[in-house]
C-alpha cells in the first residue's frame, strides 16, 4: 500500500491572521516536524496544501505573498496544490495525482484541525482511500459561538484521532 503525507495549510498566511499566537502551538510545531521527518525517512511521497483565497486582499489571497510554507516547513514536496475550498480535492488534481501514483493511504497533517483537516479526511473516505488523522500534528485555534469559547483543545479533542 502507498502512502501519503498530506501537509495541509502549514503556510504563512496563518501568521498574519489576529488569532495566531505563537505560546499557544504546544507540541503542534514538534509533532509537525517529526511527522515530516518520519515520512521522508520512509521514503513517503509529501504533498503540500496550500490555501488560497484570490482577490480577497487578505493574508490568502496570492497576490499579498503570504500562501508559502511557513518557515521551519519549507521541504521540498513531491507537489503542491492549491485550494479554495477546505478540503484538498475539490478543483485541485489530488486525487488524479494519487491515484496516477497508485496511493492507497493518506496521513493527514495540517493547520484548521476541524476545517481543512478533516473535510479533507472525509472526503479521502468517501474516495476509497485508507486515511490516518495524526491529531497531534493537527493545530487549531480557539473559536467562538455565541456566549461560549471552545479552546483550541476541545476542539481537537472532538476531532477524530484515526480514520480507515
Amino acid at each position: 500500500m502507498t502512502t501519503a503525507l498530506l501537509v495541509i495549510d502549514v503556510q504563512a498566511s496563518f501568521l498574519a491572521r489576529p488569532y495566531w499566537d505563537a505560546t499557544r502551538l504546544g507540541d503542534w510545531p514538534e509533532a509537525q516536524r517529526s511527522l515530516i521527518d518520519l515520512a521522508r525517512e520512509a521514503g513517503m511521497l509529501m504533498v503540500r496544501i496550500i490555501h488560497t483565497e484570490p482577490g480577497s486582499q487578505g493574508a490568502f489571497d496570492p497576490d499579498n505573498g503570504l500562501t508559502r510554507a511557513m518557515e521551519g516547513f519549507e521541504d521540498p514536496a513531491d507537489v503542491t496544490f492549491y485550494k479554495t475550498a477546505h478540503n484538498a480535492f475539490t478543483d485541485t488534481g489530488l486525487d488524479r495525482w494519487l491515484r496516477g501514483r497508485g496511493v492507497s493511504r493518506l496521513w493527514i497533517s495540517g493547520i484548521r484541525t476541524e476545517q481543512c483537516c478533516e473535510t479533507t479526511t472525509r472526503v479521502a473516505s468517501d474516495l476509497g482511500y485508507a486515511v490516518d488523522f495524526v491529531s497531534e500534528a493537527t493545530l487549531t485555534f480557539a473559536m467562538q459561538r455565541g456566549e461560549r469559547t471552545f479552546s483550541a483543545s476541545e476542539i481537537r479533542e472532538t476531532s477524530p484521532s484515526g480514520w480507515g
